[in-house]
C-alpha cells in the first residue's frame, strides 16, 4: 500500500514538472500600419518557447503577417525620400507612423526569427523562406526607417523656405514702415532692408528708394530710383550708400533658412529670417 502511494506521489510530481517545462502560448496581440493588419505572440515577453508552445501552423501564419506588413511599408515608402513626388506627403505620413510604431514589433519578430532555429520543424514547410524572407525585410526596414528623420527634416526646411519667400514681402514692407521717416529725402542714407536672394545677390535698399546690388561675382553697385530731378541727385553721395551697405552686419541680412530646428532643440535663434532693419 505504501509502495502504490509513493509511486501516485513521484508520478504527480512528474506530471506538474512536466506542465510546467512548457509555458503556455502568449495571446495573440494585433498590429496595424497604414492598410497592414498582423498578428503576432510576444514570445520573448511571455518567456515562453516558439518550438513548443505554438501550432506550427499558426506560427507559420503570424510570422508571414508581419513578413507582409514590412513589405508593404517599404513599397509605399520607396519614393519618400523624392520631396517632389506626387503622393511623398502620403509616404511620409506613412513613414511617421511606422517610426513610433514599428520598432518594438520588429524586435519581437526578429526574437521569434532567430529562436525558430532550435525548432524540430524549422527546416520544414515555408519556414526557411520564412525565416530568410523575414531577417532580409528587418534590415531593409531598418535601414528605410533610418531615412526618415533626415526626410522629415528636409521636408521642414523645403516648407520653411517656401514661407519665407511668400512672407518676403510683408517683411520688407514690415521693415520700411518701421525704419523710415513718412516723408524720407533723397540723399539720406537710411538703410530699412537688406536680403540675401537664393541666386546669393544681396540687396540693400534704403528709404528714399536707392538699392545697393552686389551679385556674388561683383562688386556692390548703387542703383537710383527713376524721377529723380536735377536739384535730387546733387545731394546724393554714392559712396555713403556703398559705405552704409558695407557695413551692415551680414547676420541681419534677411535669407531664406539653412535649417529648422529639431524636436527637442527648443527655440533656435532665427538670424536667417529676420526682418532685415538696422543692425
Amino acid at each position: 500500500m505504501t509502495a502504490n502511494i509513493r509511486r501516485l506521489v513521484l508520478a504527480g510530481v512528474g506530471t506538474a514538472l512536466s506542465a510546467c517545462a512548457t509555458t503556455p502560448a502568449p495571446p495573440v496581440e494585433q498590429y496595424s500600419l497604414g492598410m497592414s493588419r498582423a498578428e503576432y505572440r510576444d514570445y520573448k515577453k511571455a518567456k515562453a518557447d516558439p518550438c513548443a508552445s505554438s501550432e506550427p501552423r499558426w506560427l507559420a501564419d503570424e510570422l508571414t503577417t508581419v513578413n507582409g506588413t514590412m513589405a508593404r511599408f517599404l513599397r509605399e515608402t520607396e519614393n519618400v525620400s523624392k520631396l517632389d513626388a506626387p503622393d511623398q506627403p502620403r509616404q511620409l505620413a506613412m513613414m511617421r507612423e511606422a517610426i513610433g510604431s514599428l520598432p518594438p514589433i520588429m524586435d519581437v519578430h526578429r526574437y521569434t526569427l532567430n529562436r525558430l532555429k532550435d525548432c524540430s520543424f524549422s527546416n520544414t514547410g515555408a519556414f526557411p523562406e520564412i525565416v530568410r524572407r523575414g531577417h532580409e525585410l528587418l534590415r531593409e526596414t531598418e535601414a528605410r526607417l533610418e531615412e526618415g528623420p533626415k526626410v522629415m527634416a528636409a521636408v521642414a526646411l523645403k516648407e520653411a523656405r517656401k514661407q519665407w519667400r511668400e512672407e518676403m514681402p510683408e517683411r520688407e514692407e514690415s521693415a520700411r514702415r518701421t525704419w523710415c521717416p513718412p516723408k524720407p529725402e533723397v540723399g539720406q542714407t537710411d538703410l530699412y532692408y537688406a536680403r540675401q536672394e537664393v541666386d546669393g545677390r544681396k540687396l540693400w535698399r534704403f528709404c528714399d528708394g536707392h538699392l545697393v546690388e552686389q551679385r556674388p561675382d561683383g562688386e556692390p553697385v548703387l542703383i537710383q530710383p527713376d524721377g529723380l530731378t536735377w536739384r535730387m541727385r546733387r545731394r546724393i553721395k554714392p559712396q555713403a550708400y556703398l559705405d552704409a551697405a558695407r557695413d551692415y552686419p551680414p547676420a541681419e541680412m534677411d535669407r531664406q533658412p539653412d535649417s529648422v530646428p529639431t524636436p527637442g532643440q527648443g527655440a533656435a535663434k532665427k538670424t536667417s529670417t529676420n526682418s532685415g532693419g538696422p543692425g
